[in-house]
């Protein structure tokens, strides 16, 4: 317990403003007598409002001056969000306990109070006064030099796998020496690039934001003296988003918490979903083994959601095993049903959105109350389209458009280029990426002769190659870009657009420069790139399905293909009304909206394809759910395709098994009016294509399957269609028009067709 009087006896203490308008639970957190205190507090429940409550109620009681507490967060702007509702709190008090703007209070993030520490201690870590820190780039830079120097292949190892591992070990606690004894498994290059780094990093007096935590505790740890000054200096310790720390961060804090202090750690373990970048959910979860004497308090009202919402929350996590457990409720309304939606493919899965977005506009909803979630990046350009479409103004939140994302533009780049060479910006930014040894003097060369003559880069390069001036080696890297580009353009032709995409990405070495990284960005990138191959032959059916002649119109489409990303984006872009909100769930924490699409619940998708098989990723993913639910304040919309487009193949999907787990009674399943149209015309790549009308509110009802003439076909049954022949039905799946079926096609083999779309006719024979 406290050392310190029981608030009963500070009678004439007027606290009214650190006690009123919280809840029994909330004010139960607030005045908590424990030296160590855990708040689970659920989504929506007045979690920062109990942690600054907290502090100014732990100010007044002990009379602690401002610079006596650390509040830690996990970003600024939750610090200053901290620091300015705290002096609003305290009012006029002036005598001297009351917190102050400036250097001097100890709030802030785990980065930015690990530098404080580091810029005061300097001497006693071995860096300069004037060290500096390393941002991502930097630290990628040295990294590329170090790998010159050992000389490391690109193809052996990529500078931003050795990033990523210095990265990962840091946070981890873990110098060379100490990986190598932890993991027997770690590549000896690794090891070896961590260990020069580090040299390099102590000769240049620089750090980077791994070190800037490893070196505090490490300074703490051997300098015993200066961690007894921080025990006994920080009276009281606050931690906010407890259940995202890492090891340092959490061995930090065990250091710096004097047992004789007060510990409040505030987060909930529903709520861990940054395990893929090093945070422990076992640091919540071990609290009661950490500090026996510890008090958990849950904080289960949520000013948030509706009941609806909650409920299905609930349900979904309550799946997940060794919770510290808790149930959320509202005292507000029960709610709306939750709408799901199963679209036939990702592009009528978009279109439903786009559309239930604009019926929202007459609900009196403003575009910037609703969020459109995904689990991944690549999904956002198939809804783009769909938006734009529909002329509804959003924006990436946290991240930038499809089509303006670093490696599309790259893709992009090497595509315009096989279409004209003297595109000077694409030619540019690919010349050395990636890295082929065309270095900055060669560059520098290829430039200045473009300024003297007046001419494009491309012809520039000529130049250089046939006067033979550059050195052997960067002659060779120059001629050999200019074979690759020869090389695609003639490869290219006759191909349909996704095949150009393919083969581009595949030719260039881009696939392979993101696939020899690691960590969440390379792999997003790789979807990215994989979406745009997608994105290629969506364009190709829609504007080409008539052409027959495949060699004539390659070229065109791409042509046409390039103008409308320029066009439809640029346009997009200028429109500045208040926007729908498009964002990972992962992104959608700590946010709330009055409307949210969850899109994309499909198994293999959310959950994820690598978590299926794996139960601690996915209960990762299903945190991940819960998260995306309680953002929702009043409308919850959860869509899926049954076939989804991924690297220009339809594949079939299962709805997610996160569906199945909403409680029953709280789900309205959409149905769509109207009948199925056929396209214009049926391309023989695909293996289903089709068309849906433009939806209207008319065209939205609840639990009514549209009547349909779809024939009822069956397994065994020979079936007949207009391009692939004659096959037999080897498995069904699902009935009427959305029936998904199984055919093995005597001429080419096995594919998936939806009944109501698929061009089937029932056939009396299947010859071998």
């Amino acid at each position: 317990m406290l050392g310190k009087p029981r608030f009963s006896e500070y009678k004439t203490m007027d606290v009214t403003s650190i006690l009123a308008d919280l809840n029994d639970a909330q004010r139960q957190a607030v005045t908590s007598e424990h030296q160590e205190l855990l708040v689970l507090a659920g989504a929506g429940s007045g979690k920062t409002r109990v942690l600054v409550h907290r502090m100014a109620w732990l100010m007044e009681l002990s009379g602690a001056n401002y610079a006596q507490i650390l509040a830690v967060t996990f970003t600024n702007k939750a610090s200053r969000e901290m620091r300015e509702r705290v002096l609003s709190l305290q009012g006029n008090r002036d005598d001297g306990a009351r917190m102050q703007p400036g250097h001097s209070s100890w709030i802030g993030t785990f980065h930015s109070l690990c530098h404080r520490f580091l810029r005061q201690h300097h001497t006693l870590t071995g860096l300069n006064a004037d060290f500096q820190i390393l941002d991502g780039e930097d630290q990628l830079r040295l990294l590329k030099r170090l790998h010159k120097e050992l000389g490391i292949e690109e193809t052996e190892l990529a500078p931003a796998l050795s990033r990523w591992f210095i990265s990962r070990q840091k946070d981890q606690g873990l110098r060379p020496h100490e990986s190598r004894e932890k993991d027997s498994d770690v590549q000896p290059r690794l090891i070896e690039v961590y260990q020069r780094y580090e040299e390099i990093c102590r000769k240049s007096n620089v750090i980077d934001f791994g070190e800037i935590l490893l070196r505090t505790c490490e300074l703490l740890e051997q300098n015993p003296d200066l961690l007894k000054y921080y025990q006994n200096r920080f009276e009281h310790i606050l931690v906010d988003e407890f259940q995202d720390t890492n090891d340092v961060q959490h061995r930090w804090i065990k250091l710096l918490h004097h047992p004789k202090h007060t510990l409040t750690l505030v987060g909930d373990d529903d709520q861990s979903i940054y395990g893929w970048r090093g945070a422990r959910v076992e640091h919540i979860r071990q609290f009661n083994r950490d500090f026996p004497e510890g008090e958990i308090i849950r904080l289960e009202q949520n000013y948030r959601s509706t009941q609806v919402i909650l409920e299905a929350a609930n349900h979904i996590i309550g799946h997940n095993q060794d919770r510290l457990g808790k149930n959320l409720w509202t005292a507000g309304a029960k709610g709306e049903p939750i709408q799901v939606y199963g679209g036939f493919n990702e592009v009528d899965e978009a279109r439903f959105v786009a559309s239930h977005i604009e019926r929202l506009q007459q609900e009196n909803i403003n575009y910037d109350e609703i969020a459109i979630l995904y689990r991944s990046n690549a999904q956002s350009r198939v809804l783009e389209d769909a938006l734009i479409q529909k002329n509804v103004p959003y924006k990436i939140y946290g991240g930038v458009r499809f089509f303006e994302r670093a490696e599309i533009k790259s893709a992009l780049a090497y595509l315009r280029l096989i279409c004209s060479r003297d595109d000077d910006a694409a030619l540019d930014r690919i010349i050395n990426f990636p890295t082929r040894g065309i270095g900055d003097k060669t560059l520098d060369l290829i430039r200045q002769i473009m300024r003297d003559r007046g001419i494009s880069m491309w012809k520039a390069c000529c130049i250089l190659i046939e006067s033979k001036e550059l050195a052997g080696r960067s002659h060779s890297s120059l001629n050999q870009f200019f074979n690759l580009l020869d090389n695609l353009e003639e490869e290219c032709k006759g191909k349909s657009l996704d095949r150009q995409i393919e083969i581009t990405l595949q030719r260039s070495g881009l696939l392979t420069a993101y696939q020899s990284e690691r960590g969440e960005k390379a792999q997003t990138r790789i979807e990215n790139l994989q979406e745009l191959v997608s994105a290629g032959k969506a364009h190709e059916q829609e504007f080409y399905s008539d052409v027959t002649n495949e060699t004539d119109h390659a070229f065109e489409a791409l042509r046409n293909f390039l103008d409308d990303v320029g066009l439809e984006f640029s346009e997009n872009e200028k429109d500045s009304r208040t926007t729908v909100q498009l964002m990972t769930m992962h992104a959608a924490k700590g946010l709330e909206f009055a409307v949210v699409y969850l899109t994309g619940m499909e198994n293999g998708l959310f959950p994820s394809a690598a978590s299926i098989q794996d139960p601690i990723k996915m209960e990762e993913e299903r945190r991940l759910c819960y998260v995306g639910i309680t953002r929702a304040r009043q409308k919850l919309v959860m869509t899926y395709a049954e076939q989804r487009r991924i690297y220009g193949e339809y594949r079939m999907h299962t709805r997610s098994k996160f569906l199945n787990e909403l409680p029953d009674g709280y789900i309205e399943e959409i149905r769509l009016n109207g009948t199925l149209r056929r396209p214009v015309s049926w391309n023989s790549q695909s293996s289903i294509s089709f068309e849906r009308p433009n939806y209207h509110d008319s065209d939205l009802e609840i639990n009514q399957d549209p009547e349909s003439s779809t024939p009822e076909f069956r397994v065994g049954q020979t079936v007949h269609h207009e391009i692939f022949g004659e096959g037999m039905i080897i498995a069904k799946e699902g009935r009427g028009e959305r029936a998904r079926l199984q055919i093995r096609f005597k001429r080419v083999g096995d594919k998936w067709l939806l009944a109501g779309v698929a061009p089937l006719k029932a056939s009396p024979v299947f010859s071998n």
